[in-house]
């Protein structure tokens, strides 16, 4: 073993990473990383994937000005199995000065935090102004991460839809007044929707959705989410330009062949650099493709938590 003083690499577990990705400390960076996307800031190539016929390997470096500088390698295979979500890999944090590995971490729950705080930071600057009702939809890993950040909210009321009713009544077993039902019931009785599946085909239409409600989609990375007609009728927002004029996997499934001109910077509406929503009425949609500003502002968060308390191990790579 290495101490870190020396040059050593921290190195987290699935465990360690969890523990040191504080959810307010992540969703604060991730603002960061979203208003320094859109002031143009950021250096981050499209993410490339290199397929294997039962999934793809992406990788993601990008550099955030004052959080730092890191690279995912991340394997989406659906249907894995062993405890773990389909997102598996590493994150690999280094200082932006100097270039040395700082640390290693895992990228599972990095890309589950990072992605639930990247949509919920688009809600509180999206939704309707007392908009309580918030549903998630989906069982899996991203959705606990999203359902994490919503039951730290004051006020709320929490439902939580599945295809499959019975796991979405086990994951809120513990969880103090919230509820579980299928996915149309869930979006119909909600002001705000976070769609968290791994689904090839929508999960939800235009239809179920009240006037007014928020949809933050971050899930399809293999096919729509949502259906054409929601596209249509809502006022999109985007992490980046990519989103819509990038092909999978960099950009949205539910977005090719759109006008970019439709789609609005998330952090240009946080820097007060254009208008969010505009009525009570207007149907607003937040389509996360994932971004590697992300990963660095979670990353940055993990490593410095990580290091103040003592977590993981250092190695000399």
């Amino acid at each position: 073993m290495t101490d870190l003083a020396d040059g050593g690499v921290l190195v987290l577990d699935r465990a360690r990473t969890r523990e040191a990705a504080r959810p307010d400390a992540v969703a604060e960076a991730v603002r960061t990383a979203l208003v320094a996307i859109g002031a143009g800031e950021v250096s981050a190539p499209p993410r490339v994937a290199a397929r294997s016929g039962h999934g793809l390997l992406g990788a993601m470096p990008g550099h955030v000005p004052g959080l730092g500088l890191s690279a995912k390698l991340v394997a989406v295979f659906p249907g894995a199995a062993g405890g773990h979500g389909s997102h598996r890999g590493i994150v690999a944090h280094f200082d932006a000065e100097t270039g040395r590995p700082l640390a290693i971490m895992d990228a599972e729950a990095v890309t589950a935090v990072r992605t639930a705080a990247a949509a919920t930071v688009a809600m509180r600057a999206l939704a309707r102004p007392g908009a309580s009702r918030i549903a998630v939809i989906g069982t899996g890993t991203q959705a606990r991460a999203q359902i994490e950040f919503v039951t730290r909210m004051d006020g709320v009321e929490l439902v939580v839809g599945a295809r499959d009713p019975g796991k979405a009544e086990h994951l809120v077993a513990d969880l103090p007044g919230a509820s579980a039902t299928g996915v149309e019931a869930a979006v119909r009785s909600s002001d705000v929707v976070f769609c968290c599946t791994s689904s090839r085909e929508p999960v939800l239409r235009r239809s179920w959705l009240r006037d007014g409600a928020h949809l933050s989609s971050v899930g399809g990375s293999d096919g729509p989410e949502f259906d054409a007609e929601t596209l249509r009728a809502s006022s999109l927002f985007v992490e980046w330009a990519g989103a819509v004029t990038e092909p999978p996997p960099a950009g949205a499934w539910e977005l090719q062949g759109a006008d970019p001109a439709s789609a609005r910077l998330i952090g240009d509406v946080l820097a007060g650099r254009r208008p969010g929503r505009g009525t009570d009425a207007e149907l607003t949609l937040f389509k996360s493709t994932g971004h590697a500003a992300l990963d660095v502002a979670a990353a940055a968060v993990v490593h410095r938590a990580a290091r103040d308390r003592g977590l993981g191990i250092s190695v000399d790579l």
